[in-house]
């Protein structure tokens, strides 16, 4: 992401942004080098929770990338097993250019949620806020997917309601509702240290993958409200070992976090009062 002298309030658009956020949309943002949120060095939080970590043979990715000053600097301190992955042509190609020759990075252009893998560490820098706001259901559950057992979600979300994304916002309520039962010891605070722009509108979150409940992604048919996905939502929680229950913002995802795997006749039973209703993997 390139530098600019704009406050992360301002847009970075050049393209309209109702437009798909796909790998056209980002890639015209790198080669007109207008992402506006770019801070051009590793973020404060991020560069001093680095020096904790002590394993420098750790498996770590960065998603949506960007110019990752994180991987930078993961490199500078020693650290042998960095995986970046970004969508946008443009910018790995650069990326490719960068870091050639060294073999402690591995650069993957492609989609995220395509992505196989598993890792100590996943590191969050204006990833989630870049995603269409119907995706951070997939978004949990593609990170606990890539974790190891004890892996862990580290980095800074925004505490912040923008009018227009990308970049989009969120609060530590919601976010606390997203990522609960699918990990553990949740650490969701502001952060002390931001940059002076992002002071008060960025908050640290460290959380380790629980590994011992299944957290899976469903699809949903039928919903047509928010008031129609509340229904849903509290008779899939009356659920026996059922923990946590996200549906989208567009109504055609549901993340379940329960002991087992969900049984599909079991939650097709709980939608009977509504024929239309389906739900399947």
């Amino acid at each position: 992401m390139e530098n600019s002298n704009k406050t992360t309030d301002q847009m970075c658009c050049v393209v309209q942004c109702e437009r798909p956020l796909d790998a056209t949309y980002w890639n015209n943002q790198y080669e007109s080098k207008t992402i506006g949120w770019d801070l051009g060095q590793v973020s404060p939080p991020i560069k001093n929770y680095i020096d904790t970590i002590e394993n420098k043979q750790a498996k770590i990715l960065i998603p949506g990338c960007g110019n990752t000053y994180e991987a930078e600097y993961l490199l500078e301190q020693g650290f042998t097993n960095i995986t970046v992955i970004d969508i946008a042509p443009t910018l790995v190609e650069n990326l490719n250019l960068k870091f050639a020759g060294n073999k402690n990075i591995t650069i993957v252009l492609g989609d995220f949620f395509d992505h196989q893998g598993n890792y100590d560490y996943i590191m969050e820098q204006t990833f989630f806020c870049a995603l269409p706001p119907t995706m951070p259901q997939k978004y949990v559950w593609k990170m606990h997917q890539l974790l190891n057992t004890n892996g862990k979600l580290v980095g800074l979300l925004f505490d912040h309601n923008f009018e227009q994304g990308p970049p989009f916002g969120g609060s530590q309520a919601e976010y606390e509702k997203l990522f609960k039962a699918s990990f553990k010891d949740v650490v969701i605070q502001s952060s002390l240290n931001s940059i002076s722009d992002r002071q008060g509108k960025e908050l640290w979150i460290e959380m380790q993958k629980c590994h011992t409940l299944s957290t899976n992604l469903l699809k949903i048919e039928g919903l047509t409200c928010s008031s129609c996905a509340a229904e849903v939502t509290q008779r899939f929680m009356k659920i026996n070992d059922v923990y946590n229950v996200s549906i989208s913002t567009n109504l055609q995802d549901v993340l379940i976090v329960s002991t087992d795997k969900p049984d599909i006749e079991t939650l097709q039973s709980n939608l009977a009062y509504e024929p239309k209703y389906k739900i399947s993997f």
